[in-house]
């Protein structure tokens, strides 16, 4: 475990000395917009928007397809 945070703290050193980690850190903020932009879009619950559309739907195919083969 000790390793693993050497690694880790050596990574942050180089990073903060590269001018390139500006850009991955930008890639970072935007990777978490998508997350938050996914997360407001499906819900981190099972109430969110599409989630129910989803949801709603599997359901009433489900109900046709039984209704269909009369199980």
């Amino acid at each position: 475990m000790l390793d693993l945070c050497l690694h880790a703290i050596e990574a942050f050193r180089r990073l903060r000395s590269d001018n390139g980690g500006v850009v991955s850190f930008e890639y970072v903020i935007v990777a978490a917009c998508i997350v938050g932009a996914v997360a407001a879009a499906f819900g981190t619950g099972a109430g969110g928007g599409i989630a129910t559309a989803l949801g709603t739907a599997i359901n009433s195919i489900t109900t046709a397809i039984t209704t269909a083969v009369g199980a």
